[in-house]
């Protein structure tokens, strides 16, 4: 890459080098923080709590006994379409690096990896998931694994104009139409997560609702247009005063209380909406600015340290600090501390939590860290995160 020559960007170049160099290493296979019952050990056979239990232990135990219990690496669909946004966006950006290989790669690995037996082409976790209420299947699809596979083919079809790739959007769309619940109300609508029954996520049905505009802004489609507003118009209602966004509600209206990177989805989303259907809007663009008000003040130290949680302050989890990263580059337009507050974000995440392989860390708890690598939760969204820094730094021709 040709690159301004700066002590901060030739610090990011080469944390991203490594990084690269790392998840091209290990073509792009991984563990997950989610991935326990994916042992051959048959949980589910000593009754409904313990697979839950399992993951939940799995999720915080900071020893990597993955190969003990015979779990294998491997390719998450998420973090495929997140390492094929990127490197779209890389080759765009930097066409002096050639990244042919990878692409092809992303392309053909997603292409085999979709859900079957849906309106359109869709994809899921590449592992079983249980809580308290439902059990779901590896591979059952969900708008969040999906809307960020469609991100990365959307950018690549930008980059190559590949009919292909134009195909599985527009296919992705029928998913979105046909396959996903659906809540209407006075506000607007709300896409559900899941295939498998109604739920209201605000961030997941933005996602969707990014998607569809995406779409949009290639096939001047209308019915995708007035769907994905009326999808921000529903959590644009839902923004508390203070700017912050709860995570989801529930039929009799009472919301899920959980406030950390997910903020960052919201205003992004939001963001994207407005850029891909073309349209000026005062309310959305006074939420957004409110929104990245409340995550600037009140998600991370001036060190750029993230919180868990809020109130939470521990456990700093790298999705927050990747997210971070993402939201303060992106919304540099409304003001151009962001933008600085996303590298000092960056530059904390690489002197705190990059190993010298080239891997980043899970999380870092007040008396130790867990360093095992993660390549969805970790790799992938670093990889996104320093690629939006990195492309946000680059000298204006």
């Amino acid at each position: 890459m040709t690159l301004p020559k700066t002590d901060n960007f030739l610090n990011f170049q080469s944390a991203f080098d490594k990084l690269s160099s790392y998840v091209e290493s290990e073509n792009f296979k991984g563990y997950d923080p989610y991935d326990t019952l994916n042992s051959p050990i048959k949980f589910r056979y000593f009754g409904r709590l313990i697979p839950i239990l399992a993951l939940q232990f799995q999720k915080r135990n900071p020893v990597n006994i993955r190969p003990l219990l015979g779990i294998k690496k491997e390719q998450n669909p998420k973090a495929l379409g997140l390492f094929l946004y990127a490197y779209s966006k890389l080759q765009k950006n930097f066409p002096d690096k050639d990244y042919t290989k990878q692409l092809n790669v992303l392309v053909a690995s997603l292409k085999n990896t979709d859900s079957k037996g849906y309106s359109g082409y869709c994809w899921g976790y590449n592992f079983d998931w249980a809580s308290s209420g439902k059990y779901i299947k590896a591979y059952s699809p969900n708008i969040v694994v999906t809307a960020f596979v469609a991100k990365g083919i959307f950018e690549y079809y930008q980059l190559t104009k590949n009919e292909e790739a134009l195909a599985i959007l527009k296919s992705i769309s029928l998913f979105i139409l046909n396959d996903l619940p659906k809540t209407e109300t006075q506000d607007g609508i709300c896409i559900s997560y899941t295939t498998l029954g109604i739920d209201n996520c605000y961030n997941a049905s933005l996602l969707a609702s990014v998607v569809l505009a995406q779409l949009y802004s290639i096939t001047q489609n209308e019915e995708l247009k007035t769907l994905a507003i009326k999808a921000v118009d529903y959590v644009v209602a839902k923004q508390h005063a203070d700017g912050h966004w709860n995570y989801s509600i529930d039929e009799q209206g009472k919301e899920r209380t959980q406030i950390d990177f997910h903020q960052g989805y919201v205003v992004d989303c939001i963001d994207d909406v407005m850029t891909y259907c073309s349209i000026k809007n005062e309310t959305y663009t006074e939420a957004i600015k409110k929104g990245t008000a409340y995550y600037f003040k009140e998600q991370f130290f001036e060190s750029g340290q993230s919180k868990w949680r809020l109130p939470k302050l521990y456990p700093v989890e790298i999705h927050n600090q990747s997210q971070g990263i993402i939201t303060f580059a992106k919304m540099n337009k409304f003001d151009s501390n962001y933008l600085n507050f996303a590298e000092t974000i960056a530059k904390w995440t690489i002197d705190e939590m990059q190993d010298k392989k080239g891997f980043f860390y899970y999380r870092k708890l007040k008396t130790y860290t867990n360093k095992i690598s993660f390549m969805r939760w970790s790799q992938a969204w670093m990889f996104v995160a320093l690629t939006e820094l990195l492309i946000s730094l680059k000298p204006k021709k």
